[in-house]
């Protein structure tokens, strides 16, 4: 935890890049989040600072049952899928994804220069995480670790 002001983007990323399991790991390599919010030992809410590069994905399409989320783009034109919908995001654009309502939300760069923003989530205990399209489901267990297992529970 600092307790100084630093540039954004000297806070390394973390060594892990994703908790998605394999095959799904694979779809976010080229998302570097800088996780600005841990940084500063925050804890009842995270903020990253992202990039994707050109062809990458933010995450899997998902919701949340309990913890809303908010985007702002500062950098690039990412698209913006919200459950069938898409949108060209650009710079100063920004989203909110309340929790609970089973709109399901992704970001995907196709364009051919990086796209970079600031994502804010809270930490509400207890979330679920469903990912519509793909055979995974995210539970946050009373430790704060996220189990993840197929829709029917087995483990990955």
């Amino acid at each position: 935890m600092k307790s100084i002001p630093v540039a954004a983007e000297t806070i390394p990323p973390p060594d892990k890049k994703t908790i998605y399991p394999a095959p799904f790991a694979s779809l976010v390599q080229g998302r570097t989040k800088r996780k600005l919010g841990d940084h500063f030992g925050l804890t009842n809410f995270g903020v990253n600072l992202t990039h994707l590069a050109s062809g990458a994905v933010s995450a899997l399409l998902h919701h949340h049952s309990k913890q809303d989320e908010l985007v702002y783009i500062l950098q690039g034109t990412p698209t913006l899928m919200l459950d069938k919908q898409e949108y060209l995001l650009k710079p100063g654009d920004c989203m909110g994804f309340k929790a609970g309502t089973g709109v399901a939300h992704q970001l995907v760069n196709r364009s051919a220069e990086p796209a970079i923003y600031i994502e804010i989530g809270d930490r509400t205990e207890g979330d679920e995480v469903e990912y519509p399209q793909d055979d995974l489901k995210a539970t946050q267990l009373a430790s704060g670790v996220w189990a993840l297992t197929h829709k029917d529970g087995r483990p990955y």
